[in-house]
């Protein structure tokens, strides 16, 4: 079973930046799609940022120039780059693979906490 394992959240001032990273415990961006969720207190879960098997993105408006996506094939990890942040911003955010696949299993990392605040 493939593991995901996010890192790289923590306190930040508004209008700072943070990568987050997400390692794959294998080789499954061929064979999966890659996004990044939060949750905010009180909030659903929601989508920010996604990440196509061939290379697409696609994020919600509200981080559109600020946040981005990529990954490293060779490292079997993938990167949200998160500049210009505000305390709206502030959440859980978890690392998703959902497959191209439906007999395949979706994977969900177990979160890394973002706090934007002053």
């Amino acid at each position: 079973q493939v593991q995901l394992v996010e890192s790289g959240g923590g306190l930040v001032q508004p209008g700072g930046s943070l990568r987050l990273s997400c390692a794959a415990s294998g080789s499954i961006f061929s064979i999966y799609a890659m996004g990044w969720y939060r949750q905010a207190p009180g909030k659903q879960r929601e989508l920010v940022a996604a990440l196509t098997s061939g290379g697409s993105t696609k994020y919600i408006d509200s981080v559109k120039g600020r946040f981005t996506i990529s990954r490293d094939n060779a490292k079997n990890t993938v990167y949200l780059q998160m500049n210009s942040l505000k305390p709206e911003d502030t959440a859980v955010y978890y690392c998703n693979a959902d497959p191209l696949h439906k007999w395949l299993p979706e994977i969900w990392g177990q979160g890394t906490l973002v706090t934007v605040s002053s």
